[in-house]
């Protein structure tokens, strides 16, 4: 048999996209011990300009005019114009994909981002060559800048998602709803008061744990400082992210607080933290939130971007596993309904539980097994 070579592709150093492949190369490397993985930033590589200009296009418009992003996102009329645009992008990429493929023989090309996927899916199919695509979803509602005639599957985080999958005309053979990958670490379960202790907080006090994401975006601030005005015994774990003034901020209010807040810039034991927290306050992002129904906890949705948080938003909610607090004012009142509704907590808890894959990752490494090309 001849060695495995196979190329985990991703956008963005700091995102879910490249924690995804992260994660599924882990598993890879547990079921294929001897195969060869890279892992590449697939816009990066093809057009290390337009990424810069791309990234702080994407920032600004989420940051100032999120409704822009709203239109963008999914509207077939914007699909079907930028056709073009993509078609161009995808065919200039082709000389920069085929010294990577004659340098580096993948059989197999996981994406994790729609991007490189139709880049990789349109260069194969010029080419006629035999190895497998296999796009991988890392939100909970799928949209059509994916489908592309060069990709072998689409793994998808759930039975949901394949159906909007099967309206857009893809076959059913080709969707495969694994879920989406995430760390092993969120699937062990952890005794709860232990954590605390470990982490310097009190073991029997609610504790919320507050994210926005590798950048740290959405009202933390103002989350974290609603929340302390609560009349109920609390402490906190905030994660900032990219969010340098947001940590500045903490690290003096947790000085003269006399509620406990344990912080951090960007934590690498965030399964502690979700274990140690009775919920969390978050932007739905898809590896945020599929870490925390592998972790089974209750979610409180609040700023979520246009687009693909929605969706994610909708999608959580319609299972149990969040509410969506739409004014940040209500924020407090809402979180203190919950923490006075003990089974309302639990029913979110196992509810996110029943919605969890804990183990995407190896399911994905399965396909990637069994699909492999005949060499």
């Amino acid at each position: 048999m001849k060695q495995r070579k196979i190329i985990l592709m991703y956008i963005s150093k700091v995102s879910g996209h490249r924690q995804a492949t992260v994660a599924i190369a882990k598993s890879l490397k547990k079921l294929l011990p001897d195969a060869e993985i890279m892992s590449i930033n697939g816009f990066g590589y093809n057009y290390p300009l337009l990424e810069n200009v791309v990234n702080a296009a994407y920032m600004g418009i989420i940051r100032h005019t999120p409704k822009v992003w709203d239109y963008l996102y999914d509207n077939p009329r914007v699909v079907k114009r930028s056709a073009n645009l993509r078609n161009f992008l995808n065919k200039s990429s082709h000389k920069k994909l085929e010294k990577l493929f004659r340098d580096f023989q993948a059989d197999t090309v996981i994406c994790s981002q729609a991007f490189p996927c139709g880049m990789v899916a349109d260069y194969k199919a010029a080419n006629g060559l035999k190895m497998t695509v296999i796009g991988v979803l890392t939100d909970w509602a799928p949209h059509s800048y994916w489908i592309n005639d060069g990709v072998d599957y689409y793994v998808v985080p759930s039975s949901d998602t394949k159906e909007r999958f099967l309206k857009k005309g893809v076959p059913d053979t080709k969707i495969k709803p694994l879920g989406i990958p995430i760390r092993y670490k969120f699937a062990e379960k952890l005794d709860q008061k232990k954590v605390r202790k470990d982490l310097g907080l009190d073991p029997d006090v609610a504790t919320i744990l507050v994210m926005g994401g590798g950048q740290g975006l959405g009202p933390m601030k103002e989350a974290v400082k609603s929340l302390m005005a609560l009349k109920v015994p609390l402490q906190f774990i905030v994660v900032a992210g990219a969010n340098r003034p947001l940590f500045r901020w903490l690290t003096k209010t947790a000085r003269t607080s006399a509620r406990k807040i344990l912080f951090y810039d960007y934590a690498n034991n965030v399964d502690e933290l979700m274990e140690a927290a009775t919920m969390i306050v978050t932007k739905p992002g898809g590896m945020t939130t599929s870490e925390c129904l592998a972790k089974g906890l209750p979610m409180v949705v609040v700023n979520p971007l246009p687009g693909q948080e929605l969706r994610n938003t909708d999608f959580l909610i319609e299972k149990g596993a969040a509410i969506h607090v739409h004014d940040i004012r209500d924020l407090a009142d809402e979180v203190e309904i919950l923490l006075k509704s003990p089974q309302r907590l639990q029913a979110m808890s196992r509810a996110a539980r029943e919605n969890g894959r804990p183990n995407a990752a190896d399911e994905i490494a399965k396909l990637v097994l069994q699909a492999a090309p005949a060499v």
